[in-house]
């Protein structure tokens, strides 16, 4: 599987448990890989649900997936300020077709006032039952989503305003070559 390279597009695929598919993001830009993290950007990218809907992202994101972690971090940029939107998740894979993971429904806001919301906790029980989440999946997503809380409560990674500028940033340069 060949790396995307920096300013390069790919796809990103979010699934359900089952396999099922869950949403499209068709052109995400490139801003750095590594062995164990993809950081990237969408602006205005156009994103279609399972159910045929399309809509175009509003505003610049910065999108930061791990390896590792069993979560990615959505950082929308807003005249206001940096709002953020976590969705826990499989780690990423990276395949020909598009950057793919399972979304286990639990999400966590962040408002650029540092409030919280953890959301579709309903959603994710609903789920659990239905596909049989595991003991081991339901303990790992919790536990991602004090890793979570403390990154956001220590400005640490994608929850830091330098990481923020950096990126956004990188992506100004690369959009006007």
């Amino acid at each position: 599987m060949r790396i995307p390279k920096e300013g390069e597009s790919v796809a990103i695929q979010s699934y359900k448990h089952d396999g099922s598919l869950h949403r499209t993001w068709r052109d995400t830009m490139i801003l750095k890989t590594s062995e164990n993290e993809i950081i990237g950007v969408n602006d205005h990218t156009l994103v279609t649900e399972s159910d045929g809907r399309r809509w175009l992202t509003r505003e610049p994101a910065i999108i930061f997936f791990h390896r590792h972690y069993w979560f990615n971090v959505i950082a929308m940029i807003r005249d206001n300020g940096v709002s953020y939107y976590c969705n826990l998740a499989s780690p990423f894979v990276l395949d020909r077709e598009a950057l793919k993971y399972i979304d286990y429904d639990l999400d966590v806001k962040i408002f650029p006032d540092g409030e919280r919301k953890l959301l579709d906790v309903d959603e994710y029980e609903a789920n659990s039952k239905r596909w049989h989440y595991s003991n081991a999946t339901d303990k790992i997503l919790k536990a991602n989503v004090n890793i979570l809380v403390d990154w956001s409560d220590h400005h640490k990674g994608p929850f830091s305003q330098e990481y923020i500028d950096i990126w956004y940033q990188r992506y100004l340069e690369l959009a006007h070559r």
